[in-house]
């Protein structure tokens, strides 16, 4: 007889259903795990092994064959550490044989018989629920589990011996509740800054649009406290982004204790990242650094410093908001919807645009050639907002604190987004939130400008030979910034602002 119970294999953010059959049958005592199985999984039979024999059951001196199906996905991980102690305890009747026929199982073994934590149980929960069947998991998951559904029957068990029980009816487990962590006190706002207005305007742009941004200046300027006080002007999430993210960050293990959080995310790699580490992949596929910030920032400092194929792989999340992870034997795709905040100094000595200042390298304008032509131009013609940020005087340093904060400028913000949100769920763009999401198709629409502003597009288009992504990214800044002032119409103002932010842009080019 097989012993049949469902458990999942994950294909980025999705769980994919795995049929794990356990067949206890007369021969040579062996134990065999088949259906490739990774180097994890074939080491459960040494885990269950010990966990049934902690928990006084035993295996029974016959041949036991594991297979996973189907046979041909490959299995990697952990959490098929349960379903296969399960399915054989079912086998040899320690649980009733028919007691896992409608539930999804994940769990991690310890040699002592207890269950440890997981990755993925959120998407498991999701498709166990879609299947409508219940889902078996440890207990440090049950409260993550529960955000599935309030209909979904979750057992979340901390021992083998607890699960025996349930089913016996003599220890009945409740059902767990679902936790968020709560967003803490904003410990960073932009009241912090001193100086530093056009930056600041330029932040709360990028915030109300969800555009990119590029800040060049000096070392010491404030890029980095400037981009570290974006989340604080953010609106916070809705219930579909908090299910993304939440996703996202359980497949790759980051969800702590089962309760998600609130906060957007604010994602900062080092600049060695390697190109796996940034936009996912290796030997298992996870999800990178990009998808971790998606719905939330992905800040790059010392921009330059990145390695140029590791730069020149954001160009398609920047673009649709998704990255493909291809591999020999499968293919996996991520969400990856961020802003890209990135910071730079204006030359390798970062003293380029202090007034005076003579380069020991020789002349200056090679010296900001070399340093900022390791950017591509398909990379920067996909940022939105490219800002000077100047050195900070003692003078400025003196005043006291400004009188706007961070609450006054995400009221703003929120309040930009409101009327996105609203434009585009009337035109039945379900999936698009902000100005920078939205299709070019509709921008003629929804962004045309006045007779003045159309007037100084065209013009400023043939002066700075826009590309058509740059007269499209022109448009959605001035979109936003229209949407900022609450007007309907986007005048010339508008565009003269959004034109502003694309000028640095050309110096750039001009002088790599």
């Amino acid at each position: 007889m097989v012993q049949r119970v469902s458990t999942v294999a994950f294909e980025g953010i999705e769980a994919r259903a795995v049929d794990v059959q356990v067949q206890v049958a007369p021969g040579l005592p062996a134990f065999t795990i088949v259906g490739l199985p990774d180097k994890a999984v074939s080491e459960a039979r040494e885990r269950v092994r010990s966990a049934l024999i902690a928990s006084g059951l035993a295996l029974p001196a016959r041949r036991t064959t594991v297979n996973l199906a189907p046979a041909d996905l490959p299995k990697e991980g952990s959490h098929y550490d349960l379903p296969i102690a399960l399915g054989l305890m079912a086998a040899i009747g320690a649980i009733p044989p028919d007691a896992l026929s409608e539930f999804t199982v994940l769990g991690e073994l310890g040699l002592d018989g207890s269950i440890a934590q997981v990755a993925g149980v959120l998407p498991a929960a999701i498709g166990a629920n879609s299947r409508d069947e219940g889902l078996i998991c440890p207990a440090a998951c049950g409260a993550e589990a529960a955000w599935a559904s309030p209909d979904l029957q979750i057992v979340a068990a901390s021992s083998l011996i607890q699960i025996a029980n349930h089913f016996k009816g003599t220890q009945v487990l409740s059902r767990p509740q679902p936790k968020i962590t709560e967003r803490k006190s904003a410990h960073l706002d932009l009241r912090d800054i001193k100086g530093q207005e056009s930056a600041k305007r330029a932040l709360e742009i990028a915030a109300a649009g969800g555009h990119h941004l590029l800040m060049i200046g000096s070392p010491g300027a404030g890029k980095s406290m400037l981009a570290s006080r974006l989340p604080s002007i953010l609106p916070p999430l809705s219930p579909s982004e908090l299910l993304e993210i939440s996703m996202i960050a359980s497949v790759a293990g980051e969800i702590q204790g089962g309760a998600l959080t609130s906060q957007r995310p604010f994602r900062a790699p080092h600049h060695s990242a390697s190109m796996a580490a940034l936009t996912g992949g290796g030997m298992r596929a996870r999800p990178g650094e990009i998808s971790l910030a998606h719905n939330g920032v992905l800040f790059l400092d010392e921009l330059p410093e990145f390695d140029a194929r590791v730069l020149d792989s954001l160009r398609q999340p920047l673009e649709n908001g998704e990255f493909a992870v291809s591999r020999a034997n499968h293919r996996v795709t991520y969400p990856a919807r961020f802003m890209l905040v990135a910071a730079m100094n204006p030359c390798r000595c970062g003293h380029a645009y202090e007034p005076g200042y003579s380069c020991k390298r020789g002349r200056i304008d090679r010296c900001i050639g070399d340093y900022q032509g390791r950017i591509s131009g398909p990379l920067m013609d996909r940022i939105d907002l490219r800002i000077e940020v100047p050195a900070v005087s003692a003078s400025d340093l003196i005043l006291p604190p400004p009188s706007e904060g961070s609450a006054e400028v995400a009221a703003r913000v929120a309040a930009a987004r409101n009327i996105q949100l609203a434009r585009y769920q009337a035109m039945g763009l379900q999936k698009v939130r902000t100005n920078s999401e939205a299709p070019a198709a509709v921008l003629e629409d929804i962004a045309k400008p006045d007779a003045a502003g159309l007037k100084l597009l065209r013009d400023a288009s043939d002066t700075m030979r826009l590309s058509a992504r740059g007269y499209h990214r022109v448009l959605r800044v001035a979109r936003t910034l229209a949407d900022l002032d609450g007007t309907e119409t986007v005048g010339r103002l508008h565009i003269a602002e959004a034109l502003s932010y694309r000028a640095l842009a050309d110096d750039v080019r001009r002088a790599a």
